[in-house]
Formats: C-alpha cells, sequence, structure tokens
C-alpha cells in the first residue's frame, strides 16, 4: 500500500533530474543562457548541482519500493 507513493515520486524526481541535466547541457553546449540575468557559469553549476541532487533522489525513493 505505501509503495504507491514511492514509485510515483521516486519516478517524478528522476524524471525531473534527468530533465533538467539534459536540457542544461544542451543550454550549456549551445552556449545559450541556462537563466537570464545570472552568471552563465553559476547558472549551469547550479541547475547540474539540483538536477543530480533532484535524480539521486528518485533513485533513492525508487531503491526503498
Amino acid at each position: 500500500m505505501e509503495s504507491g507513493p514511492a514509485i510515483f515520486a521516486g519516478t517524478v524526481f528522476a524524471l525531473f533530474g534527468a530533465a533538467l541535466l539534459v536540457w542544461t547541457g544542451t543550454r550549456a553546449r549551445h552556449r545559450a543562457p541556462v537563466a537570464h540575468g545570472v552568471n552563465p557559469a553559476t547558472a549551469a553549476a547550479l541547475t547540474a548541482i539540483f538536477g543530480t541532487a533532484s535524480l539521486l533522489a528518485g533513485v533513492w525513493c525508487l531503491s526503498r519500493v
């Protein structure tokens, strides 16, 4: 009964983290701004950190099922 919410949360976190990492990598590769009005290196680093953290949270949630 408790595995349903864990599967949902893990899937959402993992998909969001993976999408954020792909989007950040694509924007950085094309030298496009990751966030407007922010230093490009800082924006890319912070989004990579949060994307990785979200992906790891998703993997952790799914490993608890």
